[in-house]
């Protein structure tokens, strides 16, 4: 009878899906946040593996480094090799959970950590009394997470026309305009009045300032580089609603405030961005059955509103 010849011999399984990160994110520091590990973990696993195949698979350089000619042809298939056990896993999930109706299976949303703070947390509460029994875990990402090797049965991020897949709901169009504490409002009559003011910045959105006052016309006028920087959105909302500074504010996430009275907006001059709040559904298998309904529910609940007294006529991102 044919005797099946054994399957190769194989390296450490971290080791492994050590160099495939590194490799297709050309870092180990990328590599190391993105596994959750540190980069010294990262760079061991490698080494590791290096030993094990006899020779390099990277080039040592001064500020970065360099894959050789054989890693780089090998990723591809590591990549597609670890994409398909990561899916098979998640199929294995979706069937556990589809002979236990979801029971116990929590529905997974990954947003920016500005949208998961500011706008879906106060809409959690209706959510979960829509869905008596619904568990939700949020998971705050800086980038949209790959479906592949980060599956989520929802997410919410800020996307481009041509980032949005072809599915997603758009829960509306954004725009930015100069927000602070009522009191300093009062205070500036005109854009050149910034010149005075203290600009709060979002580290990640640092650029905000000087595109709203280019839309204006008053870039020339301002320094839009001026004034503390915040690593957090929510954290630059709070020096704004203090009193401690003008905040180039996105509408669909302190829409609330303007309409409550804790933010005005002393300029008429909302600049819209091109961006859309987007809710893109995942379509594999293993999604969570209920996603589709908790989607259509979010949309449905979407109400920025008129943004009250202290706005002058701006744009209504709802519109």
């Amino acid at each position: 009878m044919p005797v099946k010849p054994p399957r190769p011999r194989l390296p450490s399984l971290n080791a492994l899906r050590a160099f495939e990160a590194a490799a297709r994110c050309e870092s180990f520091v990328k590599a190391a946040e993105e596994l959750g590990v540190t980069a010294g973990a990262v760079t061991q696993q490698i080494r590791q593996l290096e030993a094990w195949l006899g020779f390099p698979l990277f080039r040592r350089l001064a500020q970065r480094v360099e894959l050789t000619e054989g890693a780089r042809n090998a990723l591809p298939k590591l990549t597609r090799g670890f994409d398909t056990l990561g899916q098979a896993v998640q199929d294995l999930r979706a069937g556990q959970d589809l002979n236990a109706g979801h029971e116990g299976r929590a529905l997974t949303i990954a947003a920016l950590p500005c949208i998961a703070q500011l706008w879906l947390s106060p809409r959690l509460a209706a959510l979960q009394a829509a869905f008596p029994g619904l568990q939700i875990s949020v998971s705050a990402m800086e980038q949209p997470p790959d479906p592949r090797r980060e599956p989520h049965d929802l997410a919410l991020f800020y996307l481009g026309p041509e980032a949005r897949p072809v599915d997603a709901l758009t829960l509306g169009p954004d725009a930015i305009l100069p927000v602070c504490a009522p009191a300093l409002a009062r205070t500036l009559t005109s854009v050149n009045d910034l010149a005075r003011a203290t600009l709060l910045h979002d580290a990640v959105w640092r650029d905000d300032w000087r595109r709203w006052l280019a839309f204006t016309g008053c870039i020339g006028t301002i320094d839009p580089a001026r004034g503390p920087s915040f690593s957090l959105y929510s954290l630059a909302l709070d020096a704004a609603l203090s009193g401690s500074g003008v905040l180039m504010g996105r509408m669909s996430l302190i829409a609330p405030h303007l309409r409550d009275g804790r933010l005005a907006a002393p300029f008429m001059d909302a600049m819209p961005t091109g961006d859309a709040l987007t809710l893109v559904l995942n379509s594999q298998a293993s999604a969570h059955a209920s996603r589709r309904e908790i989607a259509r529910s979010l949309l449905d609940h979407v109400a920025f509103g008129r943004l009250g007294p202290n706005a002058k006529n701006v744009i209504d991102p709802k519109s």
